[in-house]
């Protein structure tokens, strides 16, 4: 079900930006199992699915960090990260896939019903070349304009700089793009980046979007695709309670 927060015209946005981890891909497993195997080879405890998708989001460093219980040695998080890194490479595509129902909305939201071509992009944390592979292993990479990930550019999300640069390289304004992902930290990189968002309810990072709302919110992104073509979608009553004009725009950049 739709639910909108804000009003939207959906018929001018050309540009769509979307997160990939718990929005494009279900990659749960793949992160936890990775995870855990950090977790084991520095003499750690395993944890839960729930604990490691809460800390997903922010990028590898922060993650690997986080799992190793907020260690401030940098040497040690550096060779987490290394071990993490080479874990998940040979295993990333073990048990990742596309969500339900997000090829269906690929295909249909890169034409507009007048038949005028949409722009897609992806603006991830995670690393670029994980990010490129993964979408080539299952198959979609070429429904993108641009794949950006957490070491692309100096700032990573929620800052706006990979945002205003897919803009300026796109040539399209803020008021035609619309940011897609399933966090808090991809509704305040939209917001910091002055354009409308798209929540997803069925990611990594719902409860974290529960305090930032976004414009509209889809609980399958086929839902999103109806509302851009025109199509009747089942809507949720509007929430009052909060709107992007009243909600602050943090300026705060996570870098690794």
């Amino acid at each position: 079900m739709i639910k909108l927060n804000r009003e939207i015209d959906f018929s001018k946005i050309r540009l769509l930006i979307f997160d990939l981890d718990g929005t494009l891909i279900d990659s749960r497993q793949d992160l936890v199992n990775s995870s855990n195997h950090l977790r084991a080879v520095m003499a750690r405890p395993p944890l839960d699915d729930t604990t490691i998708s809460s800390y997903v989001g922010d990028g590898a460093r922060f993650l690997v960090r986080r799992l190793l219980d907020g260690s401030a040695d940098e040497a040690l998080v550096d060779r987490g990260l290394k071990i993490f890194l080479e874990y998940y490479r040979q295993h990333m595509l073990d048990h990742t896939v596309l969500y339900p129902g997000v090829l269906e909305a690929l295909n249909e939201i890169k034409l507009s019903p007048a038949g005028s071509a949409r722009t897609m992009t992806v603006l991830t944390n995670k690393p670029v070349r994980f990010s490129r592979l993964i979408l080539e292993g299952l198959g979609v990479a070429n429904h993108f304009r641009s794949i950006y990930g957490g070491n692309s550019f100096e700032q990573k999300k929620p800052d706006p700089m990979g945002c205003r640069i897919i803009l300026e390289e796109t040539g399209i304004a803020p008021e035609a793009a619309l940011m897609v992902g399933d966090s808090d930290v991809d509704i305040l990189t939209g917001r910091n980046a002055d354009i409308a968002t798209c929540g997803v309810t069925y990611g990594l990072g719902l409860e974290r979007m529960k305090a930032t709302p976004p414009d509209v919110q889809v609980d399958d992104l086929r839902e999103l695709a109806a509302l851009l073509n025109g199509r009747p979608p089942r809507l949720a009553p509007p929430s009052n309670s909060s709107t992007r004009s009243s909600q602050s725009c943090p300026e705060t950049a996570v870098s690794d």
